[in-house]
């Protein structure tokens, strides 16, 4: 229960007795209300108390905290409401126990005095957001001629805190134009980095912090790093320092100090928090750079250094979760690392690396004369079908420049096998980026279509035609673009091709009753609770700036093309204990023993749609491995892709049995 419900319950009780029984309940009621307030603290502010107020009070009707929390209240005074904002009150109904707020969203807003009180936050009439109500002048002559005292004014009034994309929802459209807004920040920042009476960091979502008038600009920067309780912290501090370097022009003693003391924080963390450690030395060398008076000690440890000595794989993990400028800096690092090795050794993670990674390597090997190495490197890892999709997507939009070399056949079948296998696979969407990037670019199909023979062409078209991951306009649309470039691939989608029906799909029973669990749960639980989260956040109001109604009606849109998905496979499902598999051939329910040319002997059992588990070697009959043992009987070729090592392979199959669950 809350202070406010506390008054309010505080005034039914003497409301509901005669002033007899008033008297007998007063001092208990008092003593409950007393005892409450004793267990919080109140975010009372000094507000000198309302003369109504103060006789209720003297009275002892009610507690002196309940009165405070009142007169915060009174006609005259600014309050501030998560979703109206900022807001005079104008009248207040004792009797009726009712307030009225102009607010800058909503004027004359009637509100419960319970609510108003639960609901609201006192704010000082000096503060940035009650001025801008009455004196909304005054603040737009600031912004012209001072607009470093107007931003120093926004954050004395937010505790001394406040993003730059705060800023401009206070002020964009209302103190400056909105046309106008973006030349005025960017003066506006650099006059306030100039003024030194703010951090200013170099991302608009992370805060702008009010300096203490009481020390120095250079000495608030090197507390902020001694007081930083964490590797994550220290690279935060490092940051603003760099921002900020010219505020060290007389204090470069403590700067030296603070960057040889960085040596043993990134020797330690290198041992456990390899991309921390990496970020640090980074943020170091940025501060070293944006300082003449400052040179890296020839014994400290450098980026080459942590990149030497740790497993490429290790580094490739934690590069994947750093920014462009940090990851930069890493790649930079590989010559110096490596000597004439680093091409060789920095093309083997470019496919590990995430987007961020990949562009970025792209770029520093094409400036190096290493364009070649990776082209090489992505070539053999298309034929594999081992190619990621974050560098898949780098391939298809270099196709005509640096990637045009191996833009070609291998390229269309590595898409539609990662969407199939992403698609048939029970974690997280992977290659939700490729998808999209296969539907809006509208030449991307035609382009590789066309260096296609015609074998290729059709087989690639069959093959999307098959592929699950896309929606029947979906396919349509796509082919479209197909068909207008090989007018030879219209047969595939005429006639009884296109009339065919949908094949059914054969699974396990346990995989079909996962699917209709998930089903149930998805109808049962989570998409009534959506709708609930999505009327809970529409009352928030605002929708334009109202973050849990985008989250809550994104999740709507989501739950609903997988309910879609669901029903739609659940429907297409047949499901089977896999008995009585015919093994003369590798059906559904067989498991297959192939040998290589030394041979070596690998097993692979065919189960069905949803069954995949490359743990147990078991793969469906619609995945790539699975669709290139279908049909062949004993002493037969097969094409496979190793399950580990996702290398193709020439395999005899050597025998075929039933597989018994």
């Amino acid at each position: 229960m809350t202070v406010a419900a506390d008054c309010i319950r505080y005034a039914k009780v003497r409301n509901c007795f005669s002033s007899i029984a008033w008297r007998m309940q007063s001092a208990a009621m008092k003593r409950f209300v007393t005892t409450r307030l004793a267990f919080r603290e109140l975010p009372f502010q000094a507000v000198q108390m309302h003369p109504d107020v103060e006789k209720l009070v003297e009275a002892g009707k009610i507690p002196k905290p309940v009165g405070e929390r009142l007169s915060q209240l009174a006609p005259g005074n600014f309050c501030l409401h998560k979703s109206f904002g900022a807001g005079k009150i104008t009248d207040w109904d004792f009797g009726g126990k009712k307030i009225t707020v102009d607010f800058e969203r909503s004027s004359g807003q009637e509100m419960d005095l319970q609510f108003a009180m639960q609901k609201t936050e006192w704010i000082a009439p000096d503060d940035f957001r009650a001025v801008k109500i009455e004196q909304i002048e005054e603040l737009r002559k600031l912004a012209k001629v001072d607009s470093v005292a107007l931003v120093v004014h926004i954050l004395e009034s937010h505790s001394g805190m406040i993003t730059g994309e705060a800023i401009e929802a206070l002020v964009s459209g209302t103190v400056i134009p909105e046309k106008d807004y973006k030349k005025w920040w960017d003066a506006t920042k650099k006059a306030l980095k100039e003024s030194r009476k703010a951090v200013v960091p170099t991302k608009r979502t992370e805060p702008i912090v009010l300096r203490d008038s009481g020390i120095t600009p250079a000495e608030a920067l090197l507390a902020d790093f001694e007081s930083a309780k964490d590797i994550k912290g220290m690279i935060k501090a490092l940051e603003a320092i760099a921002a900020d370097i010219g505020a060290f022009e007389h204090d470069i003693a403590a700067l030296k100090k603070l960057i040889m003391d960085i040596d043993d924080g990134a020797k330690k963390a290198a041992r456990v928090q390899l991309g921390q450690a990496m970020q640090l030395i980074a943020a170091r060398d940025e501060v070293i750079s944006g300082s003449k008076a400052l040179e890296l000690d020839p014994g400290a440890v450098r980026l080459s250094d942590l990149i030497a000595g740790s497993d490429l794989g290790k580094i490739a993990d934690e590069l994947v979760n750093l920014p462009s400028n940090r990851q930069r800096a890493v790649y930079e690092a590989f010559g110096t690392a490596f000597g004439d090795a680093w091409i060789s050794k920095i093309v083997t993670v470019f496919d590990k690396v995430g987007a961020r990674g990949v562009t970025e390597i792209a770029r520093i090997l094409g400036d190096n004369n290493g364009m070649s190495a990776l082209t090489d490197h992505v070539g053999s890892a298309l034929a594999r079908r081992a190619l990621g999709p974050d560098a898949l997507i780098w391939v298809c939009r270099e196709r005509k420049g640096a990637s045009e070399s191996v833009f070609g056949a291998d390229v269309g079948a590595s898409i539609l096998n990662l969407l199939e296998n992403d698609h048939l696979s029970d974690g997280p969407r992977k290659t939700s980026r490729l998808q999209t990037l296969l539907t809006e670019d509208k030449a991307l199909l035609s382009d590789l279509v066309q260096g296609m023979d015609l074998n290729e062409a059709r087989n690639f078209a069959r093959r999307l035609l098959d592929c699950p991951v896309f929606a029947d306009l979906e396919k349509k649309s796509l082919m479209a673009r197909i068909i207008k470039v090989r007018p030879e691939t219209v047969e595939l989608v005429s006639g009884q091709n296109a009339a065919k029906r949908e094949e059914p799909l054969l699974v396990s029973w346990d995989s079909l009753d996962k699917k209709k669990k998930e089903l149930e749960e998805l109808i049962r639980e989570k998409i009534p609770q959506n709708l609930q989260d999505v009327k809970i956040a529409r009352s928030y109001g605002d929708l334009r700036e109202n973050f849990e109604y985008k989250s809550a009606k994104d999740m709507e849109k989501f739950l609903a093309h997988r309910r879609a998905a669901l029903e739609r496979e659940i429907s297409l499902a047949r499901g089977t204990d896999f008995k009585g598999a015919d093994t003369k051939t590798v059906n559904i329910g067989t498991v297959v023993v192939l040998t290589d040319e030394n041979g070596m002997e690998q097993t692979i059992t065919v189960l069905g749609a949803w069954d995949s588990d490359p743990d147990k070697k078991e793969v469906s009959y619609l995945s790539e491995v699975g669709k290139a043992l279908m049909g062949l009987s004993i002493g037969d070729d097969a094409k496979v892709r190793d399950v580990e090592s996702e290398q193709m392979r020439t395999l005899t199959i050597k025998s075929i049995s039933a597989y018994h669950a």
